[in-house]
This record gives C-alpha cells, sequence and structure tokens, in this order.
C-alpha cells in the first residue's frame, strides 16, 4: 500500500511563484532607481550606510593605536626617523608619505571633477578623469608596498621592530594594511564604473553611479587624512 503525501510536505506551485516573483521585486528595487526616505536614491544611501559601518571599524582602530601608544611603557619609534628616506647622501624624514599624501588629495579632486561632467553627461570626460583618478590610487598602493618592503627589510615584524616599542610593527601593518586594501579595492571599483560609464551603460538611469563612487573615493582619502596625522605626524 502507498503511502499518500501529507499537504505540507510539497510546497504548491502558487506558493513558489509567489516567492519568485518576491526575490524579483526585492531585485528590481535594489537594480533601479527607486528612493529611499522620499529623496535619496538606493544606491546612494546604501553607499552611506557602509561608509558609516567602516568609518566604526577605522575609527576603533585609530582608537587601539592611540591607546597602545600612550600606555607602553617602552619608547615608540620616531616617525621621523622610521619613514626617511636616503636620498643625495641625507635622510628626508617622511618624504615618501608627504608623496603618497599629496597624490590622494590630488586624486580627490579629480574625483570631483569626474562628478561634475558626469551630472552633465559628458562620459567620455567623466571616464577619464575616472580613471586618472585610479591610476593615482594604483601609484599610491605602489607606494605603500614600497614602504612596507622597506620597513620589512629594516627587520619590522608585527610582533617587533628594532627601534622600540613591539606593538608599533602590528599596528603599522594592520592600519595601513587596512586602509591600502581599500584603496585596491577603490581603484578596481572605479575603472569598472568608469569602462561602463565609457560603454553607455547609464544613459538611461543617468550617471549618479559617478557620485557613488565619488563618495567611497572621498572617504579613503578622508582616511587616510588621519591615519598621517596620527600615525606619522604623532
Amino acid at each position: 500500500m502507498s503511502a499518500v503525501p501529507h499537504p505540507a510536505a510539497s510546497t504548491p506551485p502558487a506558493t513558489d511563484s509567489r516567492v519568485a516573483a518576491g526575490w524579483r521585486e526585492l531585485s528590481g528595487d535594489w537594480s533601479s532607481d527607486r528612493t529611499a526616505f522620499k529623496q535619496v536614491p538606493w544606491g546612494k544611501a546604501m553607499m552611506w550606510i557602509f561608509l558609516l559601518s567602516d568609518t566604526f571599524i577605522f575609527g576603533s582602530f585609530l582608537t587601539g593605536y592611540m591607546t597602545v601608544r600612550m600606555s607602553t611603557t617602552v619608547p615608540w619609534p620616531n616617525p621621523s626617523e622610521v619613514f626617511a628616506l636616503h636620498i643625495a647622501g641625507r635622510d628626508i624624514p617622511l618624504i615618501l608619505i608627504a608623496i603618497m599624501t599629496f597624490i590622494l588629495i590630488t586624486s580627490s579632486g579629480t574625483m570631483a571633477m569626474a562628478v561634475n561632467f558626469g551630472y552633465r553627461r559628458d562620459r567620455s570626460r567623466a571616464a577619464i578623469l575616472m580613471v586618472v583618478t585610479a591610476l593615482f590610487g594604483a601609484s599610491f598602493v605602489g607606494m605603500q608596498a614600497f614602504e612596507w618592503t622597506k620597513l620589512i627589510s629594516e627587520g619590522v615584524r608585527p610582533w617587533g621592530n628594532p627601534w622600540g616599542a613591539a606593538q608599533f610593527g602590528s599596528a603599522f601593518f594592520m592600519i595601513t594594511g587596512f586602509h591600502g586594501l581599500h584603496v585596491s579595492v577603490g581603484v578596481i571599483y572605479l575603472l569598472t564604473v568608469a569602462w561602463k560609464v565609457h560603454a553607455g551603460h547609464y544613459e538611461k538611469k543617468g550617471y549618479q553611479i559617478v557620485e557613488i563612487a565619488g563618495l567611497y573615493w572621498h572617504f579613503v582619502d578622508l582616511v587616510w587624512v588621519f591615519i598621517f596625522a596620527f600615525f606619522y605626524l604623532w
């Protein structure tokens, strides 16, 4: 005698279709130009929420760094000596860090111009300026890789360094590495959006995606200002 399937054992086709329709509607809401809070587009609202959460992470890192530095009994390394470059027979303090900071500040300017041209629907100039911004970001990451290589070759490790407090190495690699990861992701993001802008993928939707990408990039630049002030100048 064959068993009769219980009615709850299988999902009615109507339920499946409603679930699929619900997921399609949700996906459409996130990918369309719908607005949140009556005026803010979904994409911009989600970027602001992400940046807010990232602010807490970087704030925790910098707070932890300040706490460790003020509480350690071992002398903290002098940034002017640690981050100096030997050029033309003498050590120039923080020269590489100054160049890196100048590059990021300049990239904020090119990103702002890209947003301006995006709203003018000048997709060629907007895409070019986004590529220029990405190139600035890539050069920043390259210089950061050189800085890491130099310090590693001089004996700096996450568990110690030859200049003093052992926490210096872990704080340096954690904070600058996490920021460098953000810059690297931003470079890929900008290049992707620039390609789609140049290809005309946003002709119907508009070029607000350029502003959203700009929000991320300006955030990365702003965080570097705090890292520069707390880590390299203090």
